[in-house]
């Protein structure tokens, strides 16, 4: 393990991610709207997408095959990264069945509500198990540069989004998280965030209807 491994970003992402599955789970119940139609306009979805699809990409191409490389011979913690690439897989399927019954005029409100609940359960416990099984093999068997390349590979499938997914990924974190995370940013993200994008999307009312950026 490396003192060098700082799992400040993974755990900022899952405490977002669990964030926005609250508010989901808010909109799906709520009896005063259609929540199809405003989750199919909503900006909340779509960021909740893009961030969630960028971190497991990150996760399947750049981190476990490294854990696994450096797991060779030990077939129980090689097990647990195939569960970890299956979880990431089925959450996909949900997510892509949601966004089918956005567009369906058969799926009701109804059928919106038990796909919502399903991705609620399944992220929520995928979270969960990443955080008691694979996160510790991380901060036991990953380098210091194998945790380095993730982490870059992370940020550059966020970079045409970062206006808006770090903002996103900050919001309600606590001052120590935040302080950690802006730090990581080069001079002209970090000027360019705390000046410009975290003001402007405190004005994103993402969970409303019509605000798709």
């Amino acid at each position: 393990m490396s003192d060098a491994i700082d799992l400040t970003v993974m755990y900022a992402m899952h405490d977002a991610l669990r964030r926005e599955l609250a508010h989901l789970d808010r909109l799906t119940t709520a009896a005063e709207h259609d929540p199809r139609q405003t989750l199919a306009t909503a900006a909340g979805w779509m960021l909740f997408k893009k961030a969630l699809q960028a971190h497991h990409t990150a996760e399947d191409d750049a981190l476990w095959p490294s854990l696994r490389r450096n797991l060779a011979g030990r077939p129980k913690d090689l097990a647990l990264l195939e569960v970890m690439e299956a979880e990431h897989a089925a959450i996909a399927t949900v997510i892509r069945a949601i966004d089918g019954a956005l567009t369906d005029p058969a799926a009701g409100s109804l059928r919106l509500g038990q796909l919502a609940d399903a991705l609620t359960r399944g992220l929520a416990g995928h979270l969960e198990h990443e955080e008691a099984t694979a996160l510790p093999l991380v901060r036991r068997e990953l380098t210091a540069e194998q945790w380095g390349h993730f982490c870059r590979v992370q940020a550059r499938l966020v970079d045409q989004d970062a206006p808006l997914l770090l903002p996103w990924l900050l919001d309600g974190a606590d001052e120590p998280t935040a302080e950690r995370l802006l730090a990581r940013l080069p001079a002209p993200a970090y000027a360019a965030c705390t000046a410009r994008w975290i003001p402007a999307y405190a004005d994103l009312d993402r969970w409303s209807p019509g605000t798709t950026v």
